[in-house]
């Protein structure tokens, strides 16, 4: 693979994949490479196909069709603990009756390599995972986030082309998993193995990813950077999965380029810039982010669509804090991004506010089905 004229290399390729159970297609027709030393996280809810994925992958379930090529090799019907990978599950298998060193050793004596070798393997491990003289310490005496980089440090140790987790931050409190993202991204910047992650958790995907994979009934919606998939979703799928969206069923009035304007429902009118090809008459759905509404806009403020809103709720989370409201005279509830300053704290419900949005903060995509 060549990019802006540097050959890169590759170290996971995935080429028309599929895996059928019975009449039911798990992966479908799935493509796709990561290169060497990339974070690459397959993210999607239960069930759309990113475990059966990674198990191909490791060769714990063999492909119905399609090839799995791993540093540049066909790795069909090769034995899983044959191939360049290794694959660290949520509950972690570290082996409680021994210690860190020689759960960390395991795999190196099934190599049956040389005992002082394998002790300089693991001091060496303990380092680059920022765990260093942990040798004798017992499982049972380690953080939530020291059994992570103990597993990860088992795996790392057999130098493997590849690693896969799956979902390894599930069975943390979301504390310790807020710290664990930081972590993990750290450590793989700095052992520089090639990650392939996956989650349904989208922030552990977006904070921690080169790449991310939007996976949804066994088909990748999209491939993209983090940012790229929150700021410029490609299906009314990753814009409803990735990040938070409010969304409104329209139709098109008008197409006064480079605006088109729409009616949507609860009586309103919004003017979005023409991203997608739409006619007069068709129908759109349109999402607008929550923090991409304003809340009381300046009058100077150009090119932003108004309209008033009851308030119904303040939902605070800290950074997260939202409010929850109701377009004025109707039901059609949304959310919206409170800033992080004090100058609406006197806001409760009942009050009517008016709020904006700026032509090109809206995002549609052509209705799927109905909605006469």
């Amino acid at each position: 693979m060549v990019v802006s004229g540097v050959l890169m290399q590759i170290d996971l390729a995935v080429y028309d994949l599929v895996k059928k159970f019975g009449e039911f297609t798990a992966v479908d027709r799935v493509s796709f490479e990561v290169e060497k030393g990339r974070f690459f996280s397959i993210l999607g809810p239960s069930g759309c196909g990113k475990t059966t994925m990674l198990r191909m992958i490791a060769g714990f379930t063999e492909p119905t069709e399609g090839r799995i090529e791993i540093g540049g090799k066909d790795i069909a019907g090769m034995l899983p603990n044959k191939r360049p990978v290794n694959l660290i599950f949520q509950n972690l298998a570290l082996f409680p009756m021994m210690n860190v060193a020689e759960n960390i050793a395991f795999g190196l004596k099934r190599r049956k390599e040389k005992k002082a070798v394998i002790q300089r393997k693991v001091e060496e491990i303990l380092d680059r995972v920022s765990l260093p003289g942990f040798e004798e310490k017992k499982i049972d005496q380690l953080s939530g986030g020291q059994k992570q980089r103990i597993a990860i440090a088992r795996s790392l140790v057999l130098d493997p082309t590849v690693l896969l987790l799956d979902e390894p931050l599930g069975a943390l409190d979301l504390k310790l998993r807020e710290q664990m993202k930081v972590e993990l991204k750290t450590l793989q910047n700095n052992v520089g193995t090639t990650f392939v992650y996956i989650t349904h958790d989208q922030s552990e995907a977006l904070v921690m990813s080169d790449h991310v994979a939007v996976m949804n009934k066994g088909q990748f919606e999209q491939i993209d950077t983090p940012t790229r998939l929150y700021s410029e979703p490609r299906t009314p799928f990753v814009a409803r999965f990735v990040g938070d969206n409010n969304q409104w069923q329209s139709r098109v009035k008008e197409i006064q380029a480079p605006y088109a304007l729409l009616e949507a429902d609860a009586n309103l009118q919004f003017k979005v810039v023409i991203s997608r090809d739409i006619s007069i008459g068709s129908r759109v759905d349109l999402f607008i982010r929550p923090e991409a509404l304003v809340i009381k806009p300046d009058e100077p403020m150009r090119d932003m669509n108004r309209f008033e809103v009851q308030v119904k709720a303040i939902l605070f989370d800290g950074a997260n804090s939202r409010m929850l409201a109701n377009v004025v005279g109707s039901n059609r509830e949304f959310k919206i991004a409170l800033p992080q300053t004090h100058q609406y704290d006197d806001v409760k419900p009942g009050d009517v506010l008016e709020i904006g949005w700026n032509y090109a903060s809206g995002t549609y995509f052509p209705t799927a089905r109905d909605i006469s």
